[in-house]
């Protein structure tokens, strides 16, 4: 399908509309289905509009584990997860230099504090009523840990992940068997789901209140949708919008695994409403493959799960820099550490390196994995039969690249120094212990650590010597982002707020296009969508209570 340009954002003023019904949802991923089933399961009629030619977004990409504090299943077997407790884990995570145990509010303003609430008090309600319609059925993964299992705020460190109950073993799929489910039940139960519509603009009434949108399709028709009740925003963040994350992300990002859909849609339409903006300055990041990212690559995915036990991390001088198996958002952060004597980005593309053990055991198809199968696509491995000629053969492709990526290039010394840093990862993989960066040691390393070969093995799983002779291989990789989690900011039950914290008129907003209270933080798997699923069922809840206008 043809892509739909941006026009105008400016609100539109119009007394006739070509559709209408009393709810309008905007994305469908699983904000948006989410927001269309519980508004359509109040009794209200529903049209779900989606920009792509078809549903999912981001969501169709994702494993789909979904964080719900004090789901049933915790409560059923007894694993106590006390609200106090909870709320302390997320404001611990989410702003360290503010969080403050004794203050009422953690030390967060109270738009955080009662966005973290809203989650521990809703998820596990929202989770269950898709389950018990048949929307969005789950299995308990009780053996997952939180990403900070070990902090000592967190009470309930594993228990809270949930998983499409259809998702295949290795639960990568989870995010298309949650798309299929979901709009399955959406159409059986009569939400309207029109795809290949780009809405452009809210339309306002003479009161000002939101009472539609228009959007414009591939063959060039503008159609107005009027909604009887409200609009609920679920478009996805601003992560394929090069203009959007230069200006706003504060750290320099290449690209990211978001569906190409998410363009930042509703940092403009809801700005053009009068929305206030916040925390436009964090995503949801993630190691990804340079070059994949440059040139753009629809199925790009982020790396969650960083395989290969003989595999390690360089940078330009051939040297470790961080612990390869932290948790992807933690991993990513690694590649924007600033010199501010050379006034540069030293780490901005590191290279995975690993040998033939890896190769043969530790390929992989999923997760995001650089570590490809023989007969996948694999043009972004480097190869070298000898650690020399992998070097040169990372210097040719870095300068390939040289104009994209602000001329970084190989030291002069990247091969001895190459080769001192397997000496000495090498001493600690025979050891069991990283002392430079301590790989290995935290519950969610060991969980992302992919496969590996069985046999031989070392005492820690993360790490087994590389091996001194050839085969090796390489891939560049940066850091990216999953998607944005900044936007309009939202009341907890989704109602958009203008800069005085008054709520827009029939406006909401769900998920990713909107502002996040996580901030920097990433409790969790599944900490966007299962935040998401509740800010769904909080945000259809308050639209379906509006008197129709």
């Amino acid at each position: 399908m043809p892509s739909i340009s941006r026009k105008s954002a400016a609100p539109a003023r119009r007394r006739s509309f070509d559709v209408e019904a009393d709810i309008v949802v905007v994305g469908g991923g699983a904000g948006g289905l989410a927001s269309a089933l519980f508004s359509r399961w109040h009794g209200n009629s529903v049209v779900l509009l989606e920009k792509a030619d078809e549903l999912g977004g981001t969501t169709r990409k994702a494993a789909f584990w979904y964080w719900v504090p004090n789901n049933k299943h915790m409560r059923e077997v007894g694993i106590e997860d006390r609200k106090e407790d909870c709320l302390r884990y997320m404001a611990r995570l989410s702003r360290p230099e503010a969080y403050d145990p004794d203050h009422p509010t953690l030390g967060m303003s109270q738009w955080e504090y009662d966005s973290y609430a809203a989650i521990y008090d809703n998820a596990s309600p929202a989770t269950e009523l898709l389950a018990k319609k048949g929307a969005l059925e789950y299995r308990h993964c009780d053996f997952v840990p939180d990403y900070w299992a070990e902090l000592p705020e967190d009470k309930a460190p594993k228990g809270r992940v949930l998983l499409p109950k259809g998702a295949r073993e290795s639960m990568s799929d989870g995010g298309e068997v949650a798309v299929r489910t979901m709009s399955d039940r959406a159409r059986a139960d009569g939400v309207d789901i029109r795809t290949g519509h780009r809405v452009q603009r809210t339309v306002l009434d003479d009161d000002g209140r939101v009472v539609g949108i228009e959007a414009d399709t591939a063959d060039g028709r503008t159609i107005a949708f009027r909604a009887a009740k409200a609009v609920i925003f679920a478009s996805g963040g601003f992560t394929h919008d090069v203009a959007l994350r230069k200006n706003f992300l504060s750290v320099p990002v290449f690209g990211g695994c978001a569906a190409r859909s998410n363009e930042g849609d509703f940092v403009h339409i809801g700005s053009a409403a009068g929305a206030e903006l916040r925390n436009m300055n964090y995503a949801w990041m993630c190691p990804i493959v340079l070059e994949k990212a440059l040139a753009d690559d629809p199925a790009l995915i982020g790396t969650f799960s960083p395989s290969g036990d003989s595999m390690i991390y360089v940078d330009r001088n051939g040297k470790r820099v961080t612990n390869e198996k932290l948790a992807y958002n933690e991993s990513a952060q690694a590649f924007f550490a600033w010199d501010p004597a050379r006034s540069e980005y030293p780490n901005l593309v590191l290279a995975a390196i690993w040998d033939r053990r890896s190769q043969e055991h530790s390929a992989s198809d999923e997760y995001g994995r650089f570590i490809v199968p023989e007969g996948a696509d694999d043009r972004h491995v480097i190869k070298g039969a000898t650690l020399a000629e992998l070097s040169r053969n990372i210097r040719a492709r870095l300068e390939k690249h040289a104009g994209r990526i602000g001329g970084l290039a190989l030291s002069g010394n990247f091969e001895k120094n190459l080769a001192a840093t397997i000496e000495r990862f090498n001493g600690f993989a025979r050891e069991g212990r990283d002392l430079d960066f301590r790989r290995g040691e935290r519950q969610v390393e060991l969980l992302f650590n992919g496969p590996a070969a069985e046999s031989p093995a070392a005492p820690n799983p993360t790490m087994y010597p590389i091996a001194g002779e050839g085969p090796y291989y390489a891939a560049l990789l940066t850091g990216g982002n999953l998607d944005t989690k900044g936007g309009p900011v939202t009341s907890p039950d989704g109602q958009v707020l203008d800069h005085t914290g008054t709520p827009i008129a029939g406006l909401y907003g769900v998920g990713n296009c909107v502002a996040s209270a996580s901030a920097r933080a990433y409790w969790a798997g599944g900490a966007t969508l299962g935040p998401i699923l509740a800010f769904a069922y909080l945000a259809a809840n308050a639209a379906n209570a509006e008197s129709r206008h």
